[in-house]
């Protein structure tokens, strides 16, 4: 069987390539990335020997001669920056991921996995679990959520232009762990964070705002996730989040804090201010769309799917604060501990939150 992996090297795009290298059923990997790794780098493909690595670019690149005679597309890629210019994401994301499914179309493959997010979903409870049948119209004021969104039309058509291709949703929580933690401070903190930080005695209070009950799962879980989605028969979409729920109560416990009763009015006007003024990354409508994100129910991956998730959330934060602490990586671009320079000077020079 051969699968081709499309935005193969970032936090899910790595553990995914692992998940099937691993696989005896899957014979070959043709992984493709915007900036692959470096010769002999073996990232991702678990020393296998069974992953090609190809560059490509999903806003301009040939897609369809890499996908001919294939089994399956899993299409990963996504650009979380720059948040200041949100054509540029629209770009990679809304008119890329259309670019990939007619590829896939057109080359005749005949099962398309897609990597949506519960991002996707409308507004819902945080003290009920909402399933898969829950509305994909997004929060509006976050463009990662707009996007997600969009796509999922995108591919509600899809299907109705070739039923006869295999479409698997999946719809994985906030995914963590202790190798993606210098990409994901850079994309959501930025260079003003101090790793050294992260850690639980240096965290003395957790701010307890209402609507903060997230849902988490590690990079390892949500990448055999797609490994099933891939080789077994399922189609539609699956919700994947492993327990417990992420509250400001369980996350004190986690660190050894207390919980302090903070207004949601005044964090969020903090980080606007911080954005506005470029001194972090991540676009205040990021948290809106956390405290309006529903709590997801993910009983279908674990019937239908075979799905079950080896780490517990509690498990996949601590090993993302430890990647703090330590700046771990992986050896792809995306995924370098190396990649903002010396003292972080990169991440400054080439402007926080303006540049991919």
């Amino acid at each position: 069987m051969r699968v081709v992996v499309i935005g193969a090297t970032g936090n899910i795009g790595t553990s995914t390539v692992r998940a099937l290298a691993a696989d005896p059923g899957v014979t070959r990997i043709t992984a493709l990335a915007r900036r692959p790794p470096g010769a002999g780098s073996g990232a991702g493909a678990g020393d296998t020997g069974k992953t090609e690595w190809v560059e490509a670019d999903v806003t301009d690149s040939d897609l369809v001669a890499p996908m001919r005679g294939a089994d399956a597309v899993v299409h990963l890629a996504w650009l979380f920056q720059p948040t200041h210019r949100p054509a540029v994401t629209w770009d990679a994301n809304a008119v890329g991921s259309a670019r990939v499914f007619d590829a896939a179309a057109e080359a005749g493959v005949p099962a398309l996995v897609y990597s949506s997010s519960v991002g996707a979903y409308s507004p819902g409870p945080k003290d009920r679990a909402v399933e898969e049948s829950w509305p994909t119209h997004g929060w509006p004021g976050a463009a990662y959520s707009r996007e997600k969104a969009y796509v999922e039309r995108l591919l509600d058509a899809f299907e109705a232009r070739h039923p006869g291709v295999r479409v698997v949703r999946i719809r994985p929580g906030f995914v963590f762990e202790r190798q993606t933690a210098s990409q994901q401070r850079r994309l959501f903190a930025g260079p003003l964070l101090p790793g050294r930080l992260a850690r639980a005695d240096r965290i003395p209070v957790v701010p307890d705002m209402p609507g903060l009950r997230l849902q988490v799962l590690h990079s390892a879980d949500a990448g055999e996730a797609f490994r099933l989605a891939v080789l077994g028969d399922v189609r539609g979409p699956f919700n994947i989040a492993a327990d417990p729920v992420i509250d400001a109560a369980e996350l004190a416990d986690l660190l050894g804090a207390r919980t302090v009763r903070v207004p949601q009015r005044g964090v969020r006007a903090a980080l606007a201010a911080a954005w506005g003024m470029h001194l972090v990354p991540a676009a205040p409508g990021l948290f809106d769309l956390a405290m309006e994100l529903p709590v997801m129910d993910t009983a279908r991956a674990r019937t239908e799917l075979g799905w079950t998730p080896r780490h517990s959330s509690r498990e996949a934060l601590l090993e993302f604060l430890e990647g703090l602490r330590t700046g771990a990586g992986r050896d792809t671009p995306p995924l370098a501990p190396g990649t903002g320079g010396p003292a972080r000077v990169r991440e400054f020079a080439t402007g926080i939150g303006r540049r991919p």
